[in-house]
């Protein structure tokens, strides 16, 4: 009989340890539940750390993928293909850009980000502005491009032309830039260091200083974009227009796909064989992608993420102020929001984590900082407050 302890007995066996994991073995998803291996459920306000934007097994989406399986699966970059091409041409009119390049992560589309941004600018001009408490990917370049050291070390020394300017400090990082700068690149709200918004002033001034300066503004999107902050791009809220745009995790809704989305002066600076990806564009991942566009792009849906994001807050705001022990504020845009834990609260960040695990919610703590909640878009009012109240008894059960 297959259960969670003969899945997870096999599985420490024949994996290499770079997870953490939760004991369980989840075998099937409807919506916003996970059942794992012992028909345990889990309302799931992580969403695969915010990959399923629809939910788990969403009708639309799986048609499009059993379909284009049974049609095509894979050719190479070499030959044209349609979901690769309706997607690319759905993205553009509905964004700033003119271009799309796919590949298969979030990495990989920050790494093509990187890659543009040097080979577009004068020469000379190769080093990248990134912010700390940032996070941009595993690779050795996006690892170098992370404001983070504890995912540095031991990969030492990492590829040069990377700087970190200090959190919010627009005079900071004005002096940080020098001739051989050629692009600033920022999550417009860092997901993995505890749900921090960035200020629209401080990103307004960043455009400002890449315009004075010439350089390149990249937005990374991986985590905030496609819905997840209430518009279809993150951006689109700041009133400020990037040069480049990096998408990954919610595009397909679970299957391997990235993009890379840029005005056409840029894209020009890639010919044919300045960059490639074997998979990047598989035709069942742009399939998918294709139905999760159409969905979001439906004239409701992005408004009820909205209104679903203001409630969720609103009901965390509540939490804090009944535990203000234990959590000092709520921050976030649209569906993914934080849960800030006062220095008091934060060494019971794990411990709430893990009740609510125990209550068959999922959840996670993000940067030692916050609790972070990424629901699927489609999650209810309903779900919600069960969820409220799992983290309410979660609170109480630290002491809060």
């Amino acid at each position: 009989m297959t259960t969670n302890q003969t899945i997870v007995a096999q599985s420490l066996a024949a994996f290499i340890g770079t997870y953490s994991r939760f004991p369980v073995a989840m075998i099937s998803g409807q919506g916003c539940t996970l059942t794992d291996a012992d028909g345990r459920e889990y309302l799931d306000f992580l969403s695969g750390i915010a990959v399923c934007g629809l939910g788990h097994c969403h009708p639309a989406v799986t048609q499009a993928i059993c379909e284009q399986a049974g049609r095509l699966v894979h050719v190479s970059n070499l030959f044209h293909t349609l979901p690769q091409t309706e997607l690319a041409a759905l993205l553009v009119a509905n964004s700033f850009a003119d271009k799309v390049f796919f590949a298969n992560s979030g990495a990989e589309a920050n790494e093509a980000a990187i890659k543009l941004a040097r080979i577009a600018s004068p020469a000379g001009r190769y080093e990248v502005i990134s912010l700390s408490g940032s996070f941009h990917g595993r690779t050795l370049a996006t690892v170098a491009a992370t404001g983070q050291s504890k995912f540095h070390q031991g990969f030492e020394p990492l590829p040069q032309g990377f700087v970190h300017a200090p959190f919010g400090d627009l005079a900071a990082l004005a002096r940080m830039i020098n001739p051989a700068t050629c692009a600033i690149l920022c999550e417009p709200l860092q997901g993995e260091s505890g749900v921090r918004p960035l200020a629209v002033e401080y990103v307004k001034g960043l455009r400002q200083l890449c315009d004075e300066h010439d350089l390149l503004l990249i937005f990374d999107e991986v985590q905030v974009g496609m819905g997840r902050t209430g518009t279809l791009f993150a951006y689109e809220q700041l009133g400020v227009t990037p040069d480049i745009m990096t998408l990954a995790k919610a595009i397909a809704n679970g299957l391997p796909l990235g993009a890379m989305l840029t005005r056409d002066r840029l894209a020009q600076a890639f010919t044919p064989g300045t960059h490639a990806s074997t998979f990047g564009g598989n035709p069942v991942a742009c399939a998918a992608g294709l139905a999760v566009l159409k969905t979001m792009l439906a004239p409701d849906f992005l408004p009820q993420v909205r209104e679903r994001g203001q409630y969720l807050a609103a009901r965390l705001a509540e939490i804090a102020a009944r535990h203000p022990a234990l959590a000092r504020e709520t921050r976030g845009l649209g569906l993914i929001q934080g849960l800030v834990l006062t220095e008091q609260g934060l060494p019971h960040g794990p411990a709430i984590v893990n009740s609510l695990f125990e209550q068959g919610v999922l959840a996670n703590f993000a940067g030692n900082t916050a609790l972070r909640f990424i629901p699927p878009l489609i999650v209810t009012t309903r779900e919600i407050d069960r969820m409220i109240a799992a983290l309410d008894r979660a609170c109480q059960a630290v002491g809060g």
